[in-house]
């Protein structure tokens, strides 16, 4: 089996939660979304008894619910924190490079899993939150 060489290219590459992926897998994104609100969040959507749109969560975590201590935390797997931190962020498109250097940040020192090499396997094999690359 051949090895797989990996290049400095992919590096300048942006990802981001592709939302159009979760429709064309047949998943909602929106309820992926409320498990990661916070209780305060969760109990205001429940109060309401509303389905809440993407649209509507999205400002909600990168607003309240991300700024909760620990959201994303070295307990969390790689591409847990990886989804979570573009909730955080408004899903803005990143490079590899400057994701890895915002995981290592937030997750306490953690150059070896949050390298671009290691980031970019791990990204091409979700299959779970979404995770693509973009024509940023």
């Amino acid at each position: 089996m051949a090895k797989e060489i990996i290049s400095d290219e992919p590096t300048k590459t942006h990802w981001a939660i592709a939302l159009d992926w979760f429709q064309q897998n047949n998943r909602s994104i929106s309820v992926l979304i409320e498990n990661y609100l916070c209780p305060k969040c969760a109990k205001q959507l429940s109060a309401e008894g509303k389905e809440s749109s993407t649209e509507a969560l999205m400002p909600t975590i990168h607003d309240c619910c991300s700024q909760t201590p620990g959201f994303i935390n070295e307990r969390l797997p790689i591409l847990e924190s990886i989804f979570r931190l573009f909730l955080s962020n408004g899903n803005q498109p990143l490079e590899l490079e400057e994701l890895g250097q915002q995981l290592s940040e937030l997750r306490g020192g953690d150059p070896y899993r949050t390298s671009p090499e290691t980031l970019l396997c791990l990204l091409k094999s979700d299959q779970y939150y979404g995770l693509q690359e973009t024509n940023e």
